[in-house]
């Protein structure tokens, strides 16, 4: 059950886990409305409503926030319409199926179901949809930020020194991958994903291998390939390392984004101890302990660089 003491903290994105403090759920509980319509904010044309803020008041109640929280929702919320508007437009969203497991992960964390967990979470006027909303750009945010600055560089004395401490080299596995994405207009999403899912897990067992992808990818329909190059297995997005490790052939089991039905391809696997590979092992190691300043700091300029370009409205 969810802690009486503890308050949700922000999500904390890690190399490979998303982790959440517990949700505290008070005895008595007085949840804010949230069937209103009226706008409260404009963001690049879209409105934020007065449900949309009752909802972040409810939720900020559950982490114990203090002060105005009705201005405090607003904000919340103009920031992350920022960061979803970017987010889709770079192409970085997660999957639904990263987020469903982000929920589950939060549900038993706190020994409940996830059926459970909606249960409170519409009793106290969160709802569900909401906060998968703000698991999804929390998620997503962080590929978006990595994308944009990359990971934090370590200079070779550090590493040096890093390397010295470790007595040896760090080895990691090294991938050459390829991605293989049975293209859903979005449009035709409910319609046909499980055709869609049905036809890429069957091409799994044709896949020829990576030199003839494209061919192979030509003779099938709105399908395409994407070259991912030298990707570590410290760097592999969260949602694709389980299905790396269940990998069958040269080819992992499948994934629904929100570009379609995907998988990968596994062109070639060994393990390296390079120096790029030692600091990539080192920089998981670090945001693994929380050394995500760099990130903040990011993520800071990141954002005031959306809002300065942003038409930004407040009703």
């Amino acid at each position: 059950m969810f802690s009486a003491r503890t308050p949700m903290r922000a999500m904390v994105i890690g190399a490979a886990v998303l982790a959440m403090a517990a949700i505290a759920v008070p005895q008595a509980y007085a949840a804010t409305g949230g069937g209103g319509s009226e706008v409260k904010a404009v963001v690049n044309n879209t409105a934020i409503t007065s449900g949309d803020v009752a909802k972040r008041v409810n939720f900020l109640k559950l982490q114990h926030q203090k002060g105005d929280l009705g201005k405090l929702a607003v904000q919340q919320l103009v920031d992350e319409t920022l960061k979803r508007q970017e987010i889709t437009r770079v192409h970085m969203s997660v999957s639904t199926q990263d987020v469903d497991a982000a929920f589950g992960r939060f549900a038993t964390s706190n020994k409940m179901s996830t059926e459970q967990l909606g249960q409170i979470l519409d009793k106290m006027g969160v709802g569900v949809d909401h906060f998968k909303s703000y698991i999804a750009v929390s998620m997503s945010w962080s590929r978006v930020i990595n994308a944009r600055y990359g990971s934090a560089k370590m200079s070779n004395d550090d590493l040096v020194k890093r390397m010295t401490e470790n007595k040896e080299k760090p080895a990691t596995t090294e991938y050459f991958l390829k991605q293989v994405i049975f293209v859903i207009p979005a449009a035709k999403r409910n319609a046909i994903t499980a055709q869609r899912k049905a036809e890429a897990e069957a091409s799994r067992a044709k896949f020829p291998g990576c030199d003839q992808a494209k061919v192979f990818a030509a003779t099938m329909h709105d399908v395409s390939v994407r070259d991912l190059g030298r990707v570590l297995a410290p760097e592999l997005p969260d949602g694709w390392k389980p299905l790396i490790e269940k990998a069958s052939g040269n080819t992992t089991p499948t994934l629904v984004t929100d570009r379609g039905v995907e998988y990968l391809a596994i062109c070639s696997q060994r393990q390296v101890n390079d120096d790029v590979a030692a600091a990539a092992v080192f920089r998981a190691e670090d945001i693994g302990k929380g050394g995500d300043q760099a990130v903040s700091a990011n993520d800071k300029k990141y954002m005031d660089e959306l809002r300065s370009k942003a038409q930004i409205l407040y009703r």
